[in-house]
């Protein structure tokens, strides 16, 4: 397993020839064509960091796919004076149908002064895309764990959201001691006590596919209907947060992860996620905060009454006007209990 690096500016693609089996998205785009607005071009001006990616090796693929290794794309920023040791390590955990752009304002904040991690799970944001890959969230929760060995990350302080709460909790549970602390925005671990029609629609066989891939009904109906206490994101924002779900191909991971959503117990994932929930105690002696919107429709109040019954000690932050994308309604109260979390280790 090898970790590489390439320069942000000279990549013109999201994935290289290397990688055949895998979706591109021609990031020179959003800069240069006269066909994209303003906010297209201005979104990068907001994700002004450097790539880093970690080569997954074949035996993370899917067996029927080709046996080339995977770049698992993330951020890795820090004070280049080196201040950042021995300090505790951010890792920034995104979920469906969002990337590493969403946690932009902790990685530009506290990079200052500590070292700041936000990863793309394969399938989204600047990771690549195969379109035939075991995508679960075992395998997510795998390649996170792969991510943590190849770095050495040690205290760990992990920021996790949506499908990252499942994936960055079992990973955490996979190395609890490197773990310093947890900030859990709206997310679950455990089985889906409801789903909401908003999502159960998107798993009508053929259609829902059909609709999250051609239609880019998922990631596009997010920017709208995941706020509240904002009447809209800027357009920029909204351009990063959908710039690597540019065509059906890139928009894998968005469908992947909606079909993983176990609607019964005989989903594969379902157990995965009831093994998760019974091992959520052992983190109990973490400092832990969970901040929460709490006009979340999808990851209600209830799912935070749910955690908390796992970690009674947990420190819960309701923000009663805000909608599921925290980071982009309340970035500042996230980076205040983030920085109170981290000032006390």
């Amino acid at each position: 397993m090898s970790v590489s690096l390439i320069n942000f500016e000279n990549s013109k693609t999201y994935e290289s020839p290397e990688h055949p089996d895998s979706a591109n998205v021609n990031l020179s785009s959003y800069a240069v064509s006269s066909s994209m607005s303003l906010a297209d071009a201005d979104w990068k001006r907001l994700y002004a960091f450097e790539p880093h990616y970690l080569e997954l090796d074949a035996s993370v693929r899917d067996t029927r796919a080709e046996s080339q290794p995977l770049r698992m794309h993330y951020l890795d920023a820090a004070p280049s004076d080196g201040r950042a040791e021995p300090k505790p390590c951010i890792v920034a955990v995104h979920g469906n149908p969002t990337w590493s752009f969403y946690y932009r304002s902790i990685v530009e904040h506290f990079s200052k002064t500590h070292r700041v991690l936000a990863v793309d799970h394969i399938g989204c944001g600047l990771s690549d895309k195969p379109q035939r890959y075991d995508y679960c969230l075992e395998r997510h929760t795998e390649n996170l764990v792969r991510l943590f060995d190849a770095l050495e990350l040690e205290r760990i302080v992990l920021v996790v959201h949506d499908w990252g709460g499942a994936i960055g909790l079992g990973a955490a549970l996979k190395r609890i001691d490197k773990i310093a602390g947890i900030v859990v925005l709206n997310t679950g671990a455990f089985p889906p006590p409801y789903v909401p029609w908003r999502i159960r629609a998107c798993r009508i066989p053929v259609l829902g596919s059909f609709a999250m891939r051609y239609l880019n009904a998922f990631a596009l109906a997010a920017t709208r209907m995941a706020i509240d206490r904002l009447p809209r994101l800027d357009p920029s924002v909204q351009a990063g947060l959908l710039a690597p779900y540019d065509s059906p191909s890139n928009r894998v991971g968005i469908d992947t992860f909606v079909r993983d959503i176990p609607l019964s117990r005989s989903h594969r994932t379902y157990q995965v996620l009831a093994d998760l929930e019974q091992g959520l105690p052992r983190l109990g002696h973490l400092p832990i905060h969970c901040v929460w919107g709490m006009k979340d429709w999808c990851f209600r109040p209830e799912c935070l009454r749910r955690l908390q019954k796992a970690w009674p000690r947990a420190i819960a932050h309701e923000l009663a006007d805000v909608g599921h994308y925290v980071m982009e309604e309340a970035p500042s109260e996230v980076r205040t209990v983030l920085q109170s979390l981290i000032e006390k280790l």
